[in-house]
């Protein structure tokens, strides 16, 4: 029952951190119209330091063992650091919705490597399940239509899917570490190894910004507070809880959340077809999660 409970919570969690991600992409797109990309990228992890730095007494676990730092170390050159400067660039060429649309890759990216790597077991059941929520995403994509937030999609789709490759290194590793650290940890490394990054690479790359309008300040602050401590914070903790291969399923929901998020702030069309390709995604998901009953114990056997 305990089990049970711990398995819901980690799920709602990951509900809420995919919403989270998937407004990122339109707050991402407002962001940029107002400032470089390097810049905003400081900014949150800056504003996300700032947090952690604030709630350091509840760190929680931390059990740091030789050699560790070569893992630590793989995991912020992950995500944040390659994993947004490819974010950067894709959400440049291609549109907020299809940049959600190739997050859908990541679940069986994340699959594969975890079967490799962590020696979890796939079911045929998940595997069906991934497989009809990239149709499902794969059937949004094709539904909708080109947009002038798209200048070069095919050069802005690669580069997510490059972002999707160190989203897949940075789940793995970050269930390897996630048994001696806490989600808190983990999250604010990111934030401590993120915020001095681009601040050198945006002195290096950009000019500074000499102004920035209120949409782009509350966007700024959204993406720092919200999404880097949040979402981030709440895919950590259900990690930890999950296998790695059963969490990444639920990235498929940032391509909704994304799009419907697009619709309402970014004036991107939803047309038939792509709200029926939604019905696809949660179905697939919710197939991905499906584990059967076990059976019951046979009269007389201890366990």
């Amino acid at each position: 029952m305990q089990q049970a409970k711990v398995r819901a919570q980690a799920m709602g969690c990951l509900v809420v951190a995919m919403a989270l991600w998937g407004s990122s992409f339109v707050a991402l797109k407002l962001a940029f119209a107002e400032l470089p990309p390097l810049w905003v990228i400081f900014a949150r992890m800056a504003l996300g330091s700032l947090v952690f730095l604030c709630a350091w007494r509840w760190r929680g676990r931390l059990d740091y063992r030789a050699g560790d730092w070569k893992y630590l170390l793989g995991l912020a050159v992950c995500e944040p650091c390659l994993y947004f400067v490819f974010e950067a660039i894709a959400l440049q060429n291609t549109s907020a919705s299809q940049a959600g649309m190739i997050t859908a890759l990541l679940p069986l990216l994340v699959a594969v490597g975890a079967y490799v790597f962590l020696h979890e077991r796939i079911t045929r059941t998940s595997l069906a399940g991934f497989l009809l929520a990239i149709a499902g995403v794969v059937w949004l994509s094709l539904g909708g239509t080109a947009d002038e937030h798209a200048p070069a999609p095919l050069l802005g789709n690669f580069f997510e899917f490059l972002a999707m490759l160190c989203a897949m290194v940075y789940t793995l590793i970050l269930k390897f570490l996630s048994t001696r650290y806490s989600a808190f940890l983990l999250t604010a490394m990111q934030a401590f190894v993120g915020a001095p990054f681009f601040l050198l690479l945006a002195l290096w790359h950009e000019p500074t910004p000499s102004s920035i309008s209120l949409t782009g300040v509350v966007a700024v602050v959204y993406l720092g507070l919200v999404v880097t401590v949040g979402a981030y914070g709440l895919y950590n903790f259900a990690v930890s809880r999950l296998p790695a291969s059963q969490a990444s399923a639920f990235v498929n929901l940032i391509p909704l959340f994304t799009l419907l998020i697009a619709v309402l702030l970014l004036g991107e069309s939803l047309t038939t077809q792509q709200v029926l390709a939604t019905g696809v995604v949660f179905s697939g998901v919710a197939l991905s999660q499906w584990r059967r009953a076990p059976a019951p114990a046979v009269a007389g056997i201890l366990d």
